[in-house]
């Protein structure tokens, strides 16, 4: 069966899915809904070719986006807390037998890896602002590596996506950017503007689109939390001050050569590993 040959069956638009339902976007829940479906289609399509494939999904709220995914032939597990969006996202389950199980539940206090019985899965989702980058370093912390998960498409804030992929001595680098490029390969796939969301948000939005990469060898990724926590902690103060709690550190700067009256935001990702790395043995 070639995609072309995909059930496509004839929903209704997302607006009167919305109306039907009673649905509003929960400011508390950080929800704001997205209606294009050819713009949905679009960010769907970003991590390639789906068919067949696994996906996690967090926040589906209505659906818009799932149904995008359902459309590409994935096999969606989608993870909602929203009471409200369950009938609606019922309605997609009925629409695509077979393809969609949805979890009533926070995302944040799941076993994302467990859903899938140890079977690859790729993560895609238009996260709720309010707890997008505790689900985000979450997806990025632990000691095995790579993860099960074989790539990210996350709807973000655009200062956040800005801070992901940020350059070392750049303003927006820090903390989230080590921890985010040091086995792996964030970028930014697309902008979204504010106008596309009902209700629209006061800020802009992109789209991060990270593929896991090699990991250092003798790097304690712990250690490495530890390490950019202190530092960017403090990050207007010199490292022999931010890091001067941190045992074994200031060493680790003389042994690898690092004036410790330099910056934290100064340092390159690599330098950073090379701390964790002293630190980790």
């Amino acid at each position: 069966m070639s995609d072309s040959d995909l059930p496509r069956p004839d929903l209704p638009p997302l607006r009167e899915v919305i109306n039907a339902h009673g649905l509003f976007a929960s400011k508390a829940l950080g929800q704001n809904f997205l209606f294009d479906e050819q713009l949905l289609s679009r960010i769907a399509a970003i991590p390639g070719r789906l068919k067949g494939q696994n996906v996690l999904e967090v926040g589906p709220g209505p659906g818009g986006l799932t149904r995008a995914l359902l459309r590409a032939g994935a096999k969606v597990t989608a993870i909602e807390m929203d009471k409200r969006c369950m009938a609606p996202l019922g309605e997609l389950a009925e629409a695509f037998p077979g393809q969609l199980t949805v979890i009533e539940g926070d995302a944040l206090k799941i076993d994302h890896a467990a859903l899938f019985d140890g079977e690859p899965y790729a993560i895609l989702a238009n996260l709720p602002y309010n707890v997008g980058t505790a689900l985000f370093t979450g997806w990025l912390s632990g000691e095995a590596w790579p993860p099960r998960w074989t790539s990210l498409t996350l709807m973000f804030q655009q200062e956040v996506a800005e801070r992901i992929v940020a350059p070392s001595g750049s303003d927006a680098f820090g903390r989230l950017a080590v921890l985010s490029q040091w086995r792996a390969a964030p970028k930014i796939a697309m902008k979204v503007h504010r106008s596309a969301f009902t209700p629209p948000p006061k800020v802009m939005s992109a789209i991060i689109h990270v593929k896991p990469g090699d990991m250092p060898e003798g790097v304690s990724a712990r250690m490495l939390e530890r390490v950019t926590e202190a530092a960017f902690g403090q990050r207007r103060k010199m490292l022999r001050q931010s890091l001067k709690g941190l045992p074994g550190a200031l060493e680790a700067l003389e042994t690898l050569g690092i004036d410790p009256a330099r910056r934290a935001e100064t340092l390159s990702v690599a330098e950073f590993v090379s701390i964790a790395k002293i630190l980790s043995a």
